[in-house]
């Protein structure tokens, strides 16, 4: 059966949307920094499903990590431990509350973990992507300065690489932590689009796609944030409130299926943005920023040069 790779399968929606794609009969390939934790889920999956379970380990915030999970990811393909990948979903990541936190490149830590280690795993790993496959980023509706999910967090600012990366440097005044995560969500969607362009020209059948799993509270999302503030996250006064006032909620068992669907399922287009909420999954349009496709090619060139993708790292469809 056809295998499926997601970074953060193992917590979160990530784990259900594992649970999700082995309940289906996918083969799945965990790739996270904790290979214990990793290994209880990939147990339950083998025993519950049957399905081969592999395991890679990889911090997205490490470049050199990156690229040592997808050579291994790559050798399980060629030496046909699991066959080609049916999709790849970039799907860990998070927000870093307190003072700014730098990659063992020396880049910022939100805009590493969710942005440029996902870019560089995206680019090794298109070769072992079936001619058929996908890619999927998860996003979040609080890329959309325009949503009520954007205005709580904090607006995304101009996505650009190289400022994201050196953000708090040399005395500069940092970003604050919500507008760090929703501007990395905004380079995702605009990541998911500038693929989906490039393989299009290239005349690939590889589709990329943007997904929003809504607000989900525990998930852990919230757990550099202090205990108070997760414990009011969680009740169902702040539930019933953030519907309330029009912010997209989802439960991680909906959104953890939904990712799934949508990592596997043909009826989903390259180039779109679908979103769960309240059990629900539907295409609907991204930001204005998003659609500009000189913003992304710029943040795609200059994740290149971030990266130190070389030029026979990266696929010709890609260029």
């Amino acid at each position: 059966m056809a295998s499926v790779l997601i970074t953060g399968g193992h917590s979160g929606i990530g784990l259900e949307c594992s649970r999700s794609l082995a309940a289906q009969g996918y083969n799945v390939v965990l790739a996270g920094r904790s290979l214990a934790r990793m290994e209880s889920v990939a147990d339950e999956l083998r025993t519950a499903h049957g399905v081969h379970v592999g395991m890679v380990e990889i911090d997205t915030s490490s470049l050199a990590s990156v690229r040592s999970a997808a050579a291994h990811c790559r050798s399980m393909v060629e030496d046909g431990e699991i066959d080609s990948l049916v999709a790849v979903i970039c799907n860990a990541g998070g927000r870093f509350d307190g003072p700014e936190r730098y990659s063992p490149e020396g880049y910022e830590l939100t805009f590493a973990t969710n942005c440029l280690g996902h870019f560089l795993l995206v680019e090794l790993l298109c070769p072992v992507v079936a001619a058929d496959g996908r890619f999927v980023f998860t996003a979040s509706g609080t890329h959309d300065p325009d949503t009520m999910d954007g205005k709580l967090v904090g607006a995304a600012v101009e996505p650009n690489a190289v400022a994201l990366a050196n953000d708090g440097k040399d005395g500069a005044k940092a970003l604050s932590a919500g507008k760090r995560y929703s501007t990395s969500k905004l380079c995702d969607v605009l990541y998911a689009y500038e693929l989906a362009r490039r393989l299009d020209r290239a005349g690939s059948s590889i589709t990329a796609i943007a997904f929003d799993p809504g607000a989900i509270p525990d998930t852990g999302f919230l757990r550099d944030m202090p205990k108070a503030v997760q414990w009011i996250a969680k009740s169902r006064p702040m539930g019933w409130l953030e519907k309330r006032i029009g912010v997209t909620t989802s439960t991680a068992e909906f959104s953890g299926a939904a990712l799934a669907e949508v990592a596997v399922d043909p009826k989903h287009s390259s180039g779109s943005y679908l979103q769960a909420k309240e059990g629900r999954l539907s295409k609907r349009r991204s930001s204005t920023v998003s659609y500009d496709e000189g913003r992304a090619a710029a943040l795609w060139n200059d994740s290149k040069q971030l990266a130190g993708l070389r030029s026979d790292e990266e696929p010709a469809e890609l260029r």
